[in-house]
């Protein structure tokens, strides 16, 4: 089993009790008061009209003109909150420019965040990408422990929320695993601190399964594996235990396929032994072991695609491949190579029939997976449709060569 240690300090490093943890930066919890009044501020002309009678686009109608202007894409919101007040206080607030969209029904824009750290300082920060203009952007800091092993946590993208949930984590050069729950409210643009977890824990597994999420297994103190799962429920905010995983298992990946929730320990060099695997089905709460096939050739990270899992191996150059059920094989996806500029670690997300993977620097390269029919008509034995890739490279800024990525996840806005 590999063990996975992020050091950045050379200080000394003080056990914690959850009395003596501190959040940096200092956080409060959000609060549901309506936000102030806009002050009546005046216009520089001789007439002292106030700024807020004057019209969002003059000749339209303001529920026209804001109908235009929440169709701006993020990138150009730093120029076009020069035009006027209005226009400031519409697009300086993320959380009021989100929330009106979501109000409106428009059509909301993927958004990849990346959980990223930098190689010599080991400080923790979150990158998000447009992909729909491929801009980058920042979001406020996330309220975590110093010195915490960024790959420890568990990050969890709840779409239909549009939350972003990251979950227990371990305080580096220290067997001290964490409970700390944190959201990240994509419409609001903000942290809350939730109901911790009832174990703490890192390097485990989760997933969400009809709106609920799931954590299975990781690190206990002492580098102990756990073999407890347990579910949250976003509404309530309430974690329940669930059936235990039957072995002791930290992972390395898992996957969601047709509602139940795939666990692996995955594979590390030199290979001595098979790595294991359970599927946990949340409707009879119940795991099972998971097939010789799929588990010894899940060798690196994975996304589902049309209930389809798709692997970019880390020890196979990188090269995509696809589980086929019905042989407990897998096939390659023929194509491309990855793109050069891709260096472990990296980190994978999808979107649609996309594979989105980030590597060091936050290099990002986006593969368009198609489905054509597989050579021979799917012959009894074969699978019925094949699958190919191609990569799409995109720009990253330098000052992004020092941060290495350690999860990603896509959300909608």
């Amino acid at each position: 089993m590999r063990r996975v240690r992020v050091s950045s300090h050379h200080g000394p490093v003080h056990k914690l009790g959850d009395a003596q943890m501190a959040l940096t930066p200092k956080f409060r919890f959000a609060t549901t008061a309506a936000p102030p009044a806009p002050p009546p501020e005046y216009d520089d002309g001789d007439a002292r009209q106030p700024a807020w009678d004057t019209p969002l686009i003059p000749g339209l109608p303001d529920d026209a003109a804001l109908s235009c202007l929440l169709r701006l894409p993020v990138a150009a919101h730093a120029a076009c909150r020069l035009v006027c007040r209005r226009w400031r206080h519409l697009l300086a607030d993320k959380a009021r420019f989100f929330t009106q969209r979501r109000a409106l029904g428009l059509r909301r824009n993927p958004y990849l965040f990346t959980l990223a750290f930098h190689r010599c300082t080991g400080k923790i920060q979150w990158k998000v990408l447009d992909l729909a203009s491929l801009s980058w952007h920042a979001i406020p800091a996330m309220p975590c422990r110093d010195r915490a092993c960024p790959r420890g946590f568990g990050c969890v993208a709840v779409p239909g929320d549009g939350a972003l949930l990251v979950c227990g984590g371990l305080v580096s050069d220290m067997d001290c695993p964490l409970h700390l729950v944190l959201r990240y409210d994509i419409y609001r643009n903000r942290w809350t601190v939730m109901t911790r977890m009832l174990a703490a824990r890192s390097f485990f597994a989760g997933g969400v399964i009809d709106g609920r999420v799931y954590v299975a297994g990781g690190y206990s103190t002492n580098q102990f594996e756990l073999n407890s799962a347990e579910v949250l429920d976003p509404e309530k905010g309430v974690w329940q235990p669930i059936a235990s995983m039957g072995m002791n298992m930290a992972s390395s990946d898992s996957a969601v396929i047709s509602g139940r929730l795939y666990v692996t320990e995955g594979c590390a060099w030199p290979f001595f032994s098979s790595p294991r695997g359970q599927i946990y089905d949340p409707k009879i709460d119940r795991w099972e072991a998971m097939p010789v096939g799929m588990r010894e050739g899940w060798t690196g990270q994975s996304v589902v695609i049309d209930g389809c899992l798709f692997v970019i191996s880390e020890y196979e150059r990188m090269k995509v491949k696809i589980y086929d059920p019905e042989t407990d094989s897998w096939d390659s996806v023929s194509g491309p190579p990855m793109p050069e500029r891709i260096m472990k670690p990296f980190s994978v997300s999808c979107l649609d029939n996309k594979i989105v993977v980030v590597g060091r620097g936050l290099h990002v390269a986006i593969g368009h997976v198609e489905k054509q029919p597989a050579a021979g008509g799917g012959n009894s034995g074969s699978r019925s449709m094949s699958y190919s890739i191609c990569w799409q490279d995109v720009d990253v800024p330098k000052e992004f060569s020092d941060l290495t990525p350690s999860s990603t996840q896509i959300l909608h806005a």
